[in-house]
């Protein structure tokens, strides 16, 4: 039986450079296409594999993406501009890779190619208080990124023969590392600063481990007929934190760790909301890694990485 053939556009990013050997590790043929815009050699122990192939490229040229889709079971858009900050610096780059590339796939791709999208969670803005967004809440996006996202999700969806999956907060190493990410960079203050000024430290989200989104989209095609034409939110039910409870998480296992609410002052990201993930879980799916988990994870991972060059900002 020949193996099923993936295309991962931005394949090399934080959370493709987890995806990719994992889907070559269940058995997929896996094709990415980067631009390697980051310098990242996050792939290269892959190149033995001979189910593996990488391509570098731009996901908004029209006759590559022609190309490379004519023989594809599974399609997973991950190029993107992430964050709120990189978008705000780059808003034409994040209008054609964000929204303008995936027209652009939905045209290119037939009805018979499956799409899994990651947009985010941060599509909820800011959520009643208490009352957990679900997929059927309104999106109420607070920056363009969020907003951009959003509207790529709308695209795909009414494309059909999709699943999208609104991711929480990513946390967790991965090869092609981003400290910017909120647990991530907390953690990394923890351990080099011992200390952490929070804005807002009320404002709450919820969190994901990098492995379990990979092991997420892994469920997501060996379940496909019964999920696909619906969005899923993808968070630990366990970890719709504030700030200040992350904190205190991470003092537990680092108790040298001191962090402080400013009095004044406003974080720009005004995102606060709690997130209900029943819809996955009612699939069959679990998360498989909890935030302790990634702490302790990361607090390793900053034994090896010594400087803050890597983050999305």
């Amino acid at each position: 039986m020949a193996k099923m053939k993936v295309l991962i556009t931005g394949g090399a990013g934080y959370i493709g450079s987890v995806m990719t050997p994992t889907l070559l590790q269940s058995g997929f043929h896996v094709t990415v296409l980067d631009t390697f815009a980051w310098r990242q050699t996050t792939l290269l122990d892959l190149c033995t594999n001979p189910d593996f192939e990488v391509v570098r490229g731009d996901c908004r040229d029209e006759k590559l993406m022609a190309n490379l889709l004519k023989d594809k079971d599974i399609i997973i858009p991950l190029a993107a501009i992430v964050g709120a900050p990189l978008c705000d610096m780059d808003r034409a780059g994040a209008q054609s890779i964000n929204i303008d590339a995936i027209h652009l796939l939905t045209k290119l791709a037939s009805k018979n190619q499956k799409i899994m999208y990651p947009t985010t969670n941060s599509g909820y803005g800011i959520g009643e208080k208490d009352k957990f967004c679900t997929e059927d809440s309104p999106l109420r996006p607070v920056s363009f990124y969020g907003s951009s996202k959003s509207e790529a999700e709308r695209i795909i969806l009414e494309r059909g023969n999709s699943i999208t999956f609104r991711l929480a907060t990513a946390f967790g190493a991965s090869p092609r590392m981003r400290m910017d990410l909120l647990v991530n960079d907390f953690v990394y203050r923890a351990v080099f600063d011992r200390a952490v000024v929070i804005f807002e430290g009320h404002f709450r989200r919820n969190y994901i481990h990098v492995r379990d989104i990979a092991r997420a989209f892994v469920h997501g095609i060996q379940n496909f007929d019964k999920m696909q034409g619906k969005p899923y939110n993808l968070g630990l039910e366990e970890a719709n934190l504030s700030k200040i409870e992350l904190c205190k998480l991470i003092q537990k296992q680092i108790p040298s760790f001191t962090y402080l609410e400013a009095a004044v002052g406003e974080d720009p990201d005004k995102r606060d909301y709690i997130v209900s993930n029943a819809r996955i879980l009612a699939t069959g799916y679990k998360p498989a890694h909890s935030l302790e988990d990634g702490i302790r994870e990361l607090i390793k991972a900053y034994t090896i990485v010594r400087k803050n060059q890597f983050g999305n900002v």
